[in-house]
């Protein structure tokens, strides 16, 4: 796919690599367009990093080739619930991870991903966003391609649902508590005071049969910060086992990614790829919000 971008009066005289800052392509891609891709363009014709660029020209360029991704395999889902040019949004089930680690290269999101994008002729390269646990549910925000995961990356705002275990009083509240690494534990995470500044928002939306249902928005992203958090004040998840809660009533912990919110250019359609409005920025892009509805495991739990 080729990237498009017509250089704006302001940006007349530019250096071609100073005004690929200004439409968010990154020092890396730079380096890929060049050494492993096809260059850069000017009305057609190459153009190099140091030369300057002129009003109404239009820069563009071929995102460069990528690998081949991980391992595909065909018996994985892959359920996508948006996408556009620059983002791909997929509902993960409970008890898949996202991405395989050293020991375990299989049955993960990335590799369901993989077997999918290959049937519609598209890279099976996997860039998410963001990871959610194994076993929490949800939302899992990837980038389309190189251009696009550093742009995403820079805001996207999230909401969980979580089960907390007794009936705390309805309305908001806020735990603000440094969160660091569990002595002797490469997993777990404690609220500490040589933590990192950590802060979770959360409305309690019903409180019944001992357990509480919250939606929180992690307004910093610490490992489990949710799941610390609530344990911290004696409220662990339901089903969180590795944090003290209950695998009475759910075989995993009760947290949901429910509601993502992200930022993506504005652009139009070419015959060979997208033409970007620049410059990009908070003035041109563009909010998108994507929702989950509460899954039946946690539903379940209220009468």
């Amino acid at each position: 796919m080729k990237l498009y971008f017509k250089v704006p009066p302001e940006a007349d005289g530019m250096l071609l690599r100073g005004f690929l800052r200004r439409c968010s392509v990154s020092t890396d891609l730079s380096r890929a367009v060049k050494f492993r891709g096809s260059g850069f363009s000017a009305d057609d014709a190459p153009i190099l990093a140091n030369r300057r660029v002129e009003a109404g020209q239009v820069i563009s360029f071929e995102l460069p080739p990528e690998g081949e991704g991980v391992a595909p395999q065909h018996d994985i889902p892959v359920d996508v619930v948006y996408e556009d040019a620059f983002a791909l949004v997929v509902e993960k089930p409970p008890h898949l991870a996202v991405h395989p680690t050293l020991n375990y290269p299989l049955d993960t999101l990335a590799n369901g991903y993989a077997a999918w994008a290959l049937r519609q002729g598209r890279s099976p390269v996997f860039r998410p966003v963001n990871r959610i646990d194994k076993d929490t549910s949800g939302l899992v925000l990837a980038a389309q391609n190189g251009y696009a995961a550093p742009l995403l990356a820079q805001r996207v705002e999230k909401l969980y649902y979580a089960v907390a275990e007794g009936e705390l009083p309805l309305g908001p509240g806020v735990i603000d508590a440094p969160i660091g690494r569990q002595e002797e534990s490469i997993i777990g995470r404690c609220v500490t005071p040589d933590g990192k500044p950590s802060r979770t928002e959360y409305t309690i939306l019903k409180a019944e049969n001992g357990l509480s249902l919250a939606a929180c928005v992690p307004v910093t992203g610490r490992t489990h910060q949710i799941r610390v958090h609530f344990a911290s004040i004696g409220h662990p998840l339901a089903g969180d086992d590795l944090y003290g809660g209950s695998r009475a009533r759910i075989g995993r912990q009760a947290l949901h990614c429910a509601k993502q919110t992200f930022w993506v250019p504005r652009c139009e359609p070419m015959p060979d790829g997208i033409r970007i409005e620049v410059p990009v920025d908070e003035t041109t892009l563009r909010p998108v919000t994507v929702e989950s509805p509460l899954p039946e495991d946690m539903a379940a739990l209220f009468d």
